[in-house]
């Protein structure tokens, strides 16, 4: 077997390809997404934090 024969997947690579890609972004996606959401809240309760502290 070869490279060109495997990245040619037996003649399905242009559905092939493109479905792995977008696996990967989903997957990726999944981790990224809620890291950043939890970075907003921590600051959201941060300054909420603040304003009831400085009252």
């Amino acid at each position: 077997m070869s490279w060109e024969s495997f990245l040619y997947m037996g003649g399905y690579a242009i559905y092939v390809w493109p479905a792995y890609g977008v696996t990967a972004l989903v997957l990726v996606g999944n981790i990224v997404w809620p890291v950043l959401q939890r970075k907003q809240l921590l600051r959201q309760l941060t300054i909420k934090q603040k304003r009831t502290q400085a009252r």
